[in-house]
């Protein structure tokens, strides 16, 4: 408990100098259904039924195949071995259609985690429409707990820095 309460202490140090996600650290995260894809095969994805294994680092990125939301998947590919250590598992959520993400989750995720459609209703809940840019979300990455509670946040544009805060944040759950 008192790692937790040192992560929510450090998590809230590291987001003050980011754009602040709707969702608050301790919120209960929205559960949802979506489809999705991983190494190029589509599924059903339901986060409830993910964080029975572990903490779940959900992140939405604005668009497939841009060169920020391309750079981070693959940087996120690169430390999946990392993430799975922690016991976590890795999401990338976009507005874009499931059979955009067929073909991003096998070039640019390498096929290593999951990409899923965040539809109208996940984008809302989650608060992470790009206000600029309708029918786009913002670039948003949250450290669900298995309890379902936002455990930690990082909130920016700017794609760099979101592999690593949400690495040392399971890091840190798990105790290491």
């Amino acid at each position: 408990m008192k790692r937790l309460s040192l992560l929510l202490a450090a998590a809230a140090t590291l987001m003050s100098g980011n754009a602040m996600a709707a969702l608050a650290i301790g919120t209960k995260a929205p559960d949802f259904t979506t489809r999705g894809a991983q190494a190029g095969k589509t599924f059903t994805l339901t986060l409830s039924h993910q964080l029975k294994r572990g903490p779940v680092v959900l992140y939405f990125f604005p668009k497939a195949f841009t060169p920020g939301c391309s750079a981070e998947a693959r940087e996120f590919a690169e430390n999946i071995d990392k993430f799975k250590a922690a016991g976590a598992t890795v999401i990338g959520m976009s507005a874009d259609p499931v059979d955009d993400l067929v073909a991003f989750s096998t070039k640019e995720c390498a096929g290593k985690f999951a990409v899923a459609s965040a539809g109208p209703a996940i984008v809302s809940g989650y608060d992470v429409a790009l206000k600029m840019r309708p029918g786009m979300t913002d670039r948003t990455s949250y450290v669900i707990a298995p309890s379902g509670r936002v455990a930690f946040v990082h909130s920016e544009m700017n794609y760099a820095g979101h592999v690593k805060s949400t690495l040392a944040a399971v890091q840190a759950m798990k105790g290491k």
